[in-house]
């Protein structure tokens, strides 16, 4: 199975900025469409960002409306790593991000939790004002 395991949460001023990272295993990683997403205290988790495996779509990237512009998605197959580099950070960007791996790929469904097979368990941000 896939582990994920989040790192690069904080507190930070409105307006900073901060480089989540998303460390995989396993030796297909580069195979799965890779995905951010968070979660604040009385909401529903929100989809943030994606990025598709280069075998299904070229790297094709994904953003909520909320945080394009100001986010970037990025993964780097030969660490196994994917990246959330978040700028222009809003106290509403206060969150548990989680990364999640998906072994298919839909643009109808990236956006959607329901696609993902595998979580990490998160890491905290926050963004004071």
């Amino acid at each position: 199975q896939v582990q994920l395991v989040e790192s690069g949460g904080g507190l930070v001023q409105a307006g900073g900025s901060l480089r989540l990272s998303c460390a995989a295993s396993g030796r297909t990683f580069s195979n799965y469409a890779m995905g951010w997403f968070r979660q604040a205290p009385g909401q529903e988790r929100e989809f943030v960002a994606a990025i598709a495996a280069i075998t299904w779509s070229g790297s094709r990237t994904h953003y909520a409306d909320s945080v394009k512009g100001r986010f970037t998605i990025s993964r780097d197959n030969v660490k196994n790593m994917v990246y959330l580099q978040m700028n222009s950070l809003k106290s509403e960007d206060t969150a548990v991000y989680s990364c999640a791996a998906a072994a298919t790929y839909s643009i109808v469904r990236i956006r959607s939790t329901d696609l993902y097979d595998y979580w990490g368990q998160g890491t905290q941000v926050t963004v004071s004002s």
